[in-house]
């Protein structure tokens, strides 16, 4: 079997002759820590799959085709440039997203957010809506067109269906988003079905075209370490229902495992993605509150699959920190439908020998 085969297979309660060892690529620090240490060259860095396959992983879970141009739905997105430079070096940027952030060149992770261009209904007439008509131009037709045969594939690829909140709430920001929520509900069931209805309609071109793609694939990342940044009744009613649309689609295809990229603590929005078709969660982020596909196998039984769940921390400690974590994920493998995977991008506290450990332990203990 390929790592393609054995995905799918195990997704789907198949036998399968062994468990793939798959990542969720790596920070740009970690990258390039490991370049100073003399572990990969800056060649091999740009492309986190080499850097996978250098230390035993067979490939990155996270590889999926979004065929539309551009990074987000916007089209075309708002032009990026420097709104203010602050007297310490820092930038006032505007991004693609109509978001003014802060950026600075030694800093590191999610950015500081000064403003959003989108905070009402005539911002969103004004600045937004005019950028999210169907345009066949927004499709990325030569990367469709060579997904149309894939004889030669070896592992899966998935079709990034979209965002249906999460890149919303990028648009608002958690506090702007909290705000429309309370006094402008119905603008939000607006922007909520347009951006909906036009990421359905990128993916149905994409299936239409004749491209080739193992699963559906939805990044969200709408909730924290204490719950949703969103209220669950709201995602119940306005949201969830999309998704089962995306689901239908991908059926006609033949297309069963819908995946989705959540961070943060997911359980109050579990129900509501299963009931509407997406049946894998990703990255299962252990976090501090310790998450588990277990919880949810017990509670939802096998129609719930899971990527992650691998506590990528460990990184950081020893060998015997790395043993401890690979027993602790055994019986979750026992369930079916599981693939380990470390749980986010991995860090810099990473060590290079530790993972290439963890890639030659999982080959061992999961023949």
């Amino acid at each position: 079997m390929n790592n393609r085969e054995r995905t799918m297979a195990i997704l789907n309660y198949q036998d399968y002759d062994r468990l793939p060892v798959v990542h969720f690529a790596f920070w740009g620090e970690t990258v390039d820590k490991w370049v100073a240490e003399g572990h990969i060259t800056p060649e091999e860095a740009r492309d986190h799959n080499v850097v996978g396959w250098k230390l035993g992983f067979d490939f990155d879970y996270f590889t999926v085709a979004m065929p539309r141009t551009g990074m987000n739905l916007l089209f075309p997105p708002f032009e990026p440039k420097v709104v203010e430079v602050l007297p310490d070096g820092g930038r006032k940027v505007l991004d693609g997203f109509g978001v003014i952030h802060l950026q600075k060149d030694d800093a590191t992770g999610i950015p500081m957010e000064f403003d959003h261009t989108l905070k009402d209904r005539a911002s969103w007439e004004e600045h937004f809506l005019p950028r999210l008509v169907w345009d066949e131009a927004r499709m990325n037709k030569p990367l469709l067109e060579a997904l149309k045969d894939d004889s030669q594939r070896d592992q899966p690829v998935g079709l990034f269906c979209g965002s249906l909140i999460g890149e919303i709430r990028d648009a608002f920001g958690v506090v702007g988003l909290s705000y429309v929520t309370a006094d402008d509900p119905g603008l939000l069931s607006e922007i909520i079905d347009t951006w909906a209805d036009l990421y359905l309609k990128c993916s149905e071109y994409a299936l239409k075209s004749g491209a080739k793609f193992d699963f559906g694939h939805f990044w969200e990342d709408i909730c924290y370490k204490s719950g949703p940044l969103v209220s669950p009744v709201l995602f119940k009613k306005k949201i969830a229902p999309h998704y089962k649309r995306f689901a239908d689609l991908l059926a006609g295809y033949g297309i069963n495992i819908v995946s989705l990229d959540c961070d943060g603590k997911i359980d109050a929005l579990v129900p509501h993605w299963l009931d509407n078709g997406v049946n894998t969660m990703f990255p299962i982020e252990v976090g501090v509150w310790d998450a588990s596909i277990a919880p949810w196998r017990e509670k939802y039984g096998r129609q719930v699959r899971g990527v992650g769940g691998m506590d990528k921390k460990v990184f950081a400690y020893d060998y015997a920190a790395i043993d401890a974590e690979i027993e602790r994920l055994k019986p979750l493998v026992d369930l079916g439908g599981f693939i380990p995977c470390p749980d986010h991008r991995i860090a810099p506290d990473a060590k290079w020998e530790n993972v290439q450990y963890y890639c030659e332990r999982m080959r061992t203990v999961f023949k």
